[in-house]
């Protein structure tokens, strides 16, 4: 019986991000592509991040001073404009690039599902690049690996 690997697990279909565009297009990307994070690439196309829905709420909370407290408190602290919507000076907008995270962790595309398990659970990330070489050949996600856990029948 052959191994599974990386690949056999990945999506092939990579959907990245420009890191030049704003925290609003980003989340609008997001929502409008059904996915909770991606990787960043530069001008060029090459890797320089990713970025998730996490980084968008945390830029939030950071942007507002003191953002909402889900556990204890609510949106009750945010602040709000008359219309009841939290607003942000389009001349100070962040980008993509002043949220991601720098660090692209990744997997080749050859790697077992124990390799990629243990990068996953060493690196605490949710999502990973699949590499051949220098080549990104799709992106792996913890939901791609917990697949082979459920029973299709």
């Amino acid at each position: 019986m052959r191994r599974i690997t990386a690949s056999d697990l990945m999506n092939p279909e990579v959907v990245a991000v420009r890191e030049d565009l704003t925290v609003t297009e980003l989340a609008a990307f997001l929502v409008e592509h059904e996915i909770s994070g991606a990787p960043v690439v530069d001008a060029d196309g090459h890797p320089v991040g990713v970025v998730s829905l996490v980084d968008i709420a945390a830029a939030s909370t950071d942007e507002a001073g003191s953002g909402p407290d889900f556990y204890t408190g609510g949106w009750d602290e945010a602040p709000d404009d008359e219309a009841g919507e939290v607003t942000v000076d389009e001349d100070e907008e962040l980008l993509v690039t002043d949220i991601m995270n720098p660090e692209i962790h990744t997997v080749a595309e050859d790697a077992s599902v124990s390799e990629v398990a243990s990068t996953l659970l060493a690196k605490h990330v949710h999502r990973l690049l699949v590499m051949r070489g220098d080549e990104i050949v799709g992106i792996l996600s913890t939901s791609d690996l917990l697949g082979l856990l459920i029973d299709e029948d």
